[in-house]
C-alpha cells in the first residue's frame, strides 16, 4: 500500500524490472509482473491512514472468518475485515507481537508463487521469539497440519531460526531478536519480503538514484547481513524490502 501508487510503480519497475497490469483485486490495485509471472500488488493507502508505507504479506486461507477467529483466540488483532475484496474476502491482522499480515480467501491469481526462480524469493518474519511466532502462525494458518499441500516447519540450528518450506523449497523464515517496544516501527516485529533480481549491483544503483537508500548492516534487525548475498533497501516512501540474486547463488 503506497501513498502514490504511480510513483511506486515507476520505482519498482525501474529497480526490479516489473511490468504492471490490472488484476481482480479491487479498484485501484495493480499487479507487478516479472517475465509474465505475478510478483506483488500495489494499491493506494487512504489519505486518512497514518500507518507507515510497508510491504504486507497475504496468506491464502480456506475460510477468512474461521482464520480471523483463530487470530483473536490466540491474542492477535484483526484490524480490518474480513470483508469483500476483489474476487474474494480479506482481512488485515497482526500477531501477538504486532507484526502485520493479511489473510485472503478466494481465487488466487494464476501462477502466483514463492521461492524457486520466482521473483518473490521468500518472506522473513523478524520477531521477538521465533518459536512463539511459529506456534501462533502454525495454529492460525494450519502449518505442518499433516494434510497434502501443507507447509513443513523446521528449526535451523546454525542460524537459530525457523524455516517454512512448501513443495520442497523455502518460502519463509522466522528470526527472533526484535524489540516490540522499539521507537522505530521498522525495528519492531514485522514481515520482510525479499525479491530476486538478475543483478544486485544494478538494482542498488538504480534504487539509490531514484531516491531509495540501502540499510546498513549495522542496523541490527532491519539491516542486511542476516543472510549472505542479501541487501536491504528502503524505497522513497520508507518501505523496506530485500533483494537477492537469482536462485542457485548463495542461499535459496
Amino acid at each position: 500500500m503506497a501513498r502514490d501508487p504511480g510513483a511506486s510503480q515507476a520505482f519498482y519497475g525501474a529497480v526490479l524490472g516489473w511490468q504492471f497490469g490490472s488484476a481482480r483485486l479491487g479498484e485501484g490495485f495493480t499487479v507487478g509482473f516479472s517475465d509474465g509471472v505475478p510478483v506483488a500488488g500495489i494499491g493506494a493507502l487512504p489519505p486518512t491512514v497514518t500507518a507507515p508505507v510497508a510491504w504486507t504479506p497475504y496468506f491464502a486461507v480456506d475460510d477468512a472468518d474461521v482464520t480471523a477467529a483463530r487470530i483473536l483466540e490466540r491474542s492477535g488483532t484483526v484490524a480490518v475485515g474480513p470483508l469483500a475484496f476483489g474476487t474474494g474476502r480479506a482481512a488485515l491482522a497482526s500477531d501477538r507481537d504486532g507484526a502485520v499480515f493479511g489473510i485472503w480467501q478466494g481465487e488466487a491469481i494464476p501462477d502466483w508463487d514463492m521461492g524457486a526462480e520466482a521473483a518473490p524469493a521468500w518472506l522473513e518474519l523478524r520477531t521477538r521469539d521465533a518459536f512463539d511466532a511459529a506456534i501462533f502462525y502454525g495454529e492460525v494458518l494450519e502449518w505442518a497440519c499433516g494434510q497434502s499441500g501443507c507447509c513443513e516447519v523446521a528449526y535451523v540450528e546454525e542460524s537459530n531460526r525457523i524455516q517454512l518450506r512448501h513443495a520442497g523449497r523455502t518460502v519463509a523464515r522466522l528470526h527472533g531478536g526484535t524489540l516490540a517496544a522499539a521507537p522505530d516501527p521498522h525495528l519492531r516485529p514485522h514481515w520482510h519480503v525479499h525479491f530476486r533480481v538478475p543483478d544486485m549491483e544494478t538494482a542498488v544503483k538504480t534504487a539509490t538514484g531514484l531516491g531509495g537508500s540501502t540499510v546498513p548492516a549495522t542496523d541490527a534487525v532491519t539491516g542486511s547481513g542476516l543472510f549472505p548475498h542479501e541487501i536491504t533497501l528502503r524505497d522513497p516512501d520508507g518501505a523496506l524490502f530485500g533483494i537477492v540474486g537469482p536462485a542457485g547463488r548463495g542461499r535459496s
